[in-house]
């Protein structure tokens, strides 16, 4: 793998950029609606909680030891170190710990310690007010898409889907190079670094260039907010998805459930990111490719859409700024995403 290829973030692409692109789709974001955190400087504090999984003291401590190297203060969240079953911690514990560090204004960035499950046991009780007089970067993944789409619809504020605490290495100087890419993306994002990716080109991407702000997540989370107060409208938006642990059978449901909620009709683009599919049963064999399944639900819209980009449950899994402009060039021999 060309380790290259999946990240070039702060540079300027060359290619496209000498000629105006014809841009897909009628249908447009207004970026004027949304708004990003302050960038964090020196000194400024991030809080790591736990508002899904369950995440010991131990195991956070490599990455503490790694964003204070970086220049930034820690406060640890009380729900580090508690467990409840599967959980860090009850669903009051994880609520209040996520509450008091959205309400805290010397905490400049939340940092979700893992996923899992269990934000949506809490989502509905949060209170948003201080949160958008006082922005602050939301990170994180996977169960963490429940408060990306939560975010964007009640207070349309920029937040960051990349990795967590618990993808940080033990060691940083054993790690591999596109680990450690990963992990730095990280502080790019949060440093106001303009984020700028590429992707080996698959076969079967439908070229065209778009703008639109930037949303997405885990495919099995988007799925169970259609209809709840999490919902989001995506026309004219840069959508991302990506999901790990399920059967192609399920993968299909979920993209039809995309469809027939007019989630795929109106996109400025798609992007579909890692996906770790299970293997079929013996005798139960589906019979199609994930980019097969992608392409029959998108077949009628004409907007870019492709494969194998450098996001989700994988280890090239990059920062991504959600909520904010960017645009898809998806090209015979290149693909990039570049935040505008």
């Amino acid at each position: 793998m060309n380790r290259r290829k999946f990240i070039n973030a702060g540079s300027a692409l060359t290619a496209g950029l000498i000629w105006t692109p014809k841009l897909s789709g009628a249908y447009h974001s207004d970026e004027s609606n949304y708004k990003k955190p302050p960038y964090l400087k020196y000194n400024d504090t991030i809080g790591i909680t736990s508002p899904a999984g369950f995440i010991t003291k131990e195991a956070i401590a490599p990455a503490v030891q790694l964003i204070k190297d970086w220049g930034y203060k820690i406060k640890i969240g009380d729900t580090i170190g508690k467990r409840d079953f599967s959980f860090g911690g009850t669903d009051e514990e994880r609520k209040n710990d996520f509450q008091q560090m959205l309400d805290d204004p010397n905490i400049k960035a939340i940092l979700c310690a893992r996923g899992g499950y269990g934000i949506v046991r809490f989502i509905d009780q949060l209170n948003w007010e201080n949160f958008k007089k006082h922005p602050k970067w939301i990170i994180g993944f996977s169960d963490i898409t429940v408060l990306h789409f939560h975010i964007h619809k009640h207070t349309k504020i920029a937040s960051i889907h990349s990795k967590m605490i618990n993808s940080f290495p033990d060691d940083w100087w054993k790690a591999e190079p596109i680990q450690r890419d990963t992990i730095i993306s990280i502080k790019q994002a949060l440093s106001g670094t303009k984020m700028n990716y590429e992707a080996i080109p698959n076969n079967s991407n439908k070229t065209g260039t778009a703008n639109g702000i930037l949303i997405g997540g885990n495919l099995k989370l988007i799925e169970s907010m259609a209809g709840t107060a999490s919902d989001i409208t995506t026309d004219g938006k840069i959508l991302f998805i990506e999901d790990t642990g399920e059967y192609l059978y399920s993968i299909d449901r979920m993209l039809w459930n995309l469809k027939r909620t007019g989630k795929l009709k109106k996109l400025a683009g798609l992007v579909v990111g890692g996906f770790r599919i299970k293997p079929d049963d013996p005798g139960e064999e589906f019979g199609r490719t994930l980019e097969q399944l992608v392409l029959e639900k998108v077949k009628l819209y004409d907007y870019p859409v492709c494969f194998d980009f450098p996001l989700g449950h994988q280890r090239a899994n990059f920062a991504y700024k959600c909520g904010v402009m960017h645009r898809l060039q998806v090209q015979a021999g290149e693909v990039s995403l570049k935040e505008l």
